[in-house]
Formats: structure tokens, C-alpha cells, sequence
């Protein structure tokens, strides 16, 4: 029997950012039940490092769908347009999860990319929290500044109502580092999401 794809549609708009998000969070899957490596992204937010990691993190999660569109305020700074993107993105992720029945709930994984090592642990828990230790030293990668690296993945968490750490172990640049700790959060979200095939609440309460 074919499963209902897990997908929401949100806008989010402020007096500064106006942003647009279209995201599927199941791969496409055939008739007998082999994934289709057939995947649509599109991301626009203004930072073209942020577009490369939200690229990234849907591509090695193995969303099927992504479309972000955001104008924002930079000639402020990057903040509000960063802050903002993760919030909306975990937002949407949270209401295409819904609730949070048959599923493995947690997730974990390493990534590297070449020098760099990152890990990412997932619980879905219903719980907001984040621990981001990527140890970046350089002051912005493209326009996006260092500061807001972890910040992304914070709000992200926070909007998502899981709980979230990532580690970069250890790597020399910059890009590296941060490039291979949204591709472990992809992998470990990837694995947290996975339907086991029940539909139960994988909670000893009862209720995430």
C-alpha cells in the first residue's frame, strides 16, 4: 500500500524577511518499492554559502523536494535572513514530519569531507535544543558570516522542536568543516525520519 508523502508548504513573513518554503521530505519511490533518484531543488536566500549548505543538506538527506525563496534585509547584515531561512525551514520540516508516529525517531552519522570530520546526533523528541561545536575561525565563508553557521542549525533545531548535536572532530578549512557537519545532519535526519513500518509513538510516555 503506498505511503502519503511527508511534505508541507509555508511562507513566513516579517518586516524583515519574506520567505517561501516548498519541502518533501520522502525520496521518490517506484512501484516496487526502489527509491527514483529523482529530486527538485531550488534555494535563493540572498548568501550563496547558505544555498550551497541548504542544497547540500537536502540532497544527502534525500528530500525529494526543496524551494526556498527569501528576500531579506541584507544591506543590514546576514542575520536576519539566516536566522530566519532556518526557522522557516524547520518549521516546515516539522509540519511535514506531523506527528511523530512510526518512526525511528533517532538518528546519527558521521561525515567527511576531505580533512573534516563532523558528527550529527537527532532525536526528534518534541524537545527543542541544539549543541554546535564546529569551530570555525575564519570570519565569513562567502557573505555568510562564521557566527551564524551554528546559529542555522540552532534555529533550525529550535523550529523543529528536536534535539540536535553536531561536532566538527576535526578538519583545517573552514568550508570543509561546515560543509561536512550539514551533510552529517542530513544523514542522521535521514535516519530519524525513517518509517518503520508501525504506528506507534517511539516514546515510553506515550507522546512526543
Amino acid at each position: 500500500m503506498a505511503t502519503q508523502t511527508r511534505a508541507a508548504t509555508i511562507t513566513r513573513t516579517t518586516a524583515e524577511t519574506d520567505i517561501s518554503v516548498d519541502l518533501a521530505i520522502d525520496p521518490v519511490v517506484d512501484a516496487d518499492g526502489s527509491i527514483v533518484p529523482e529530486q527538485s531543488f531550488s534555494v535563493d536566500t540572498g548568501i550563496g554559502f547558505l544555498d550551497h549548505m541548504l542544497h547540500a543538506l537536502a540532497k544527502h538527506a534525500r528530500w525529494s523536494r526543496l524551494h526556498i525563496t527569501c528576500k531579506g534585509d541584507l544591506h543590514i547584515d546576514d542575520h536576519h535572513t539566516a536566522e530566519d531561512v532556518a526557522l522557516a525551514l524547520g518549521t516546515a520540516f516539522k509540519q511535514a514530519l506531523g506527528a511523530p508516529r512510526g518512526i525511528n525517531r533517532f538518528g546519527h552519522a558521521y561525515a567527511p569531507l576531505d580533512e573534516a570530520l563532523a558528527r550529527a546526533v537527532v532525536d526528534i523528541s518534541g524537545r527543542p535544543h541544539a549543541s554546535v561545536d564546529l569551530g570555525l575561525r575564519r570570519e565569513k565563508l562567502g557573505t555568510l558570516s562564521c557566527e551564524m553557521v551554528p546559529h542555522v542549525l540552532e534555529s533550525f533545531a529550535t523550529a523543529a522542536a528536536m534535539t540536535l548535536h553536531v561536532d566538527v572532530i576535526k578538519g583545517v578549512n573552514d568550508h570543509h568543516r561546515a560543509e561536512a557537519a550539514f551533510k552529517a545532519l542530513a544523514v542522521a535526519l535521514r535516519e530519524a525520519v525513517r518509517r518503520t513500518g508501525g504506528s506507534d509513538v517511539p516514546s515510553t510516555k506515550g507522546v512526543l
